[in-house]
């Protein structure tokens, strides 16, 4: 029977789960947000630029796969935190495995949602909430990409457009978090990710339940 997304029950989920140990949570986000700047190269020479430009593209590319890295270790932190947060530590979501699945899912996702928006922009919306539990499925089930692509489509049919809802509702959350004055987005970020992950396992197969993160 399919299940209903409910909305309300998730938030609550995710709120209640970061009760249970706030500022480990915390931690785990502000550790992400450390990873997560961007990097930049300024010149105001043309020449410099050029001369720069293999040093850039080289550090750029090793500076992307250590943020994949990072997305992938939260991602298996929000799957065990919702699963038994009072129980599990940080070093418990080591090491970064599957990484390269993960990068590849990553990418192949992109292009689909890129292709998609360049096809008038709802075709990538669409492609986006059809595609968007490919890495917790490649991170939770070891799918490879193309395999984890296909389920997040099977799991999200019929659900998108409560998913895109759900969407609405989390990105209001995170705006109120920033409005108040940033930290609430220290609140506002994990509530709204452990939500989510509330929503991948209510999606989840039955018949194929998923084993504990090791």
């Amino acid at each position: 029977m399919e299940q209903h997304i409910a909305i309300k029950e998730s938030i609550q989920h995710g709120w209640e789960t970061f009760k249970k140990r706030p500022w480990f949570i915390i931690g785990a986000v502000a550790l992400m947000g450390l990873f997560s700047t961007s990097f930049s190269y300024k010149s105001d020479s043309p020449e410099e630029i050029f001369a720069a430009l293999p040093m850039v593209i080289v550090f750029g590319i090793l500076f992307g796969l250590l943020r994949m890295a990072v997305e992938l270790l939260f991602t298996r932190f929000l799957l065990q935190a919702h699963d038994d947060v009072e129980h599990m530590t940080y070093r418990g979501t080591l090491p970064a495995k599957p990484f390269w699945k993960y990068v590849g899912g990553k990418i192949a996702v992109g292009i689909v949602v890129a292709i998609g928006f360049i096809l008038l922009i709802i075709p990538g919306i669409i492609a986006a909430i059809a595609l968007m539990f490919t890495p917790y499925l490649i991170v939770d089930r070891k799918l490879g990409p193309i395999e984890a692509m296909k389920e997040s489509a099977r799991m999200t049919k019929g659900h998108r457009w409560r998913l895109f809802l759900f969407g609405i509702v989390l990105g209001l959350l995170n705006i109120a978090g920033a409005l108040a004055l940033l930290v609430g987005l220290f609140v506002s970020i994990p509530v709204s990710a452990l939500a989510l992950v509330h929503v991948y396992r209510a999606l989840e197969k039955k018949e194929a339940p998923t084993a504990p993160i090791a």
